[in-house]
């Protein structure tokens, strides 16, 4: 329990009235001062008494989309054979601050309140904790009940509807040299190699048994299986606005690729890199890791990572509103190893980069109506 910044002030003001009255003898300032500091004991004894309540907080859902509708349930119980009075129950959420107004509570009776938590900031927000308050009608005094329970609000990039572009891997023949990144599994020969116990016996290879000694088998690849890579610049030369734009839109290329059942990965220019096995928790995945994306400080980084360095195949999509002309030489050397490059401008300008193709948008939706067009 304390005195609010008005109950200091009219505490000061009381003794002063007192003081004032007592040497010039004005009995009226000595009455005025002795009514403003017993306004100041009666707040103090208002509001000394703490809520003797029971409090359960419900936040449902705890992941949401940025700007979609997440609830704070608070279930007030009076336990208690005396009636509670009325109190302000305050969360914080992130830097916010949500405030519900409790009503008084008779004996026994149980109240639940309903209020909408602020996701208009993507990333993941520590709620709590709860905090009771209870002043007087002057707002002279206050007192407070902090309940330590923390929950989590995860708010994901916003995702818009998208078409998936479908980009296969390079032929390759079965005598060719063959990678561990080649996807397993399907009709195309991959390589002929010693039996392992647990290999299919369907897929003997007899001739190549015959000539080795040895039992050998087909290893099947499928050079056709879609594959999906999503660069984003998450450097800190990159406006903020821009930035969170850039995070949308990767957001809407790669769940749209993950639901069409694509192999994707996630890389960012500070080393960032997801590759999540398709299935229904694979967009979670990429939305946890988009969550908490953030800008590096690393001035002068280069655009395109070390992970890239191993990979190849399909659809390589950057996306960056910085592209300078060493980002585009880099981005020049890996168009070989890919079947389309596609560099996405957001909120910038980016010069022409041969052999890729340059989206120049104002927006994440911008972005992604000028993309349907490309892969129409």
């Amino acid at each position: 329990m304390r005195l609010t910044r008005r109950g200091v002030c009219t505490l000061v003001f009381a003794v002063a009235l007192v003081a004032l009255g007592l040497v010039a003898g004005y009995p009226v300032l000595v009455t005025l001062g002795a009514v403003a500091a017993g306004a100041v004991v009666a707040a103090l004894v208002v509001a000394g008494r703490r809520p003797r309540v029971a409090v359960i907080r419900e936040l449902f859902p705890d992941r949401v989309e940025r700007g979609e509708r997440a609830v704070l349930t608070l279930r007030v119980h009076n336990p208690g054979t005396r009636r509670q009075a009325g109190f302000i129950a305050v969360d914080r959420v992130g830097q916010e601050r949500v405030s519900m107004s409790v009503r008084a509570l008779a004996a026994g009776a149980e109240q639940s309140y309903l209020n909408e938590v602020p996701t208009r900031r993507r990333g993941r927000h520590q709620v709590g904790p709860l905090s009771l308050f209870r002043a007087d009608v002057l707002g002279l005094g206050r007192s407070e009940l902090s309940l330590g329970e923390l929950a989590t609000l995860s708010v994901y990039p916003r995702t818009h509807p998208v078409r998936a572009v479908a980009g296969g891997l390079p032929l390759h023949h079965h005598d060719g040299e063959a990678t561990e990144s080649s996807p397993r599994g399907s009709l195309d020969i991959r390589e002929v190699r010693a039996y392992l116990p647990g290999d299919e016996v369907r897929h003997l290879h007899w001739k190549a048994t015959a000539r080795t000694g040895q039992l050998m088998i087909r290893d099947y690849a499928d050079p056709h299986q879609p594959r999906f890579t999503v660069l984003l610049d998450d450097r800190v030369g990159t406006g903020e606005r821009a930035f969170e734009e850039g995070v949308e839109l990767a957001a809407s290329l790669v769940v749209a690729a993950v639901n069409a059942d694509h192999r994707c990965q996630l890389v960012t220019s500070g080393g960032v890199e997801v590759v999540a096995p398709s299935g229904p928790d694979a967009a979670g995945r990429y939305l946890e890791a988009l969550c908490v994306v953030g800008q590096t400080e690393a001035a002068g980084s280069p655009l395109v990572p070390g992970a890239l360095a191993r990979a190849g195949g399909g659809t390589l999509v950057v996306i960056s509103s910085a592209v300078s002309p060493d980002d585009g030489a880099a981005l020049v050397g890996l168009r070989p190893r890919y079947g389309d490059v596609i560099v996405v401008a957001v909120g910038g300008a980016t010069p022409p980069v041969p052999g890729v193709r340059v989206l120049g948008a104002v927006n994440a939706v911008d972005a992604i109506g000028q993309w349907q067009t490309v892969i129409a």
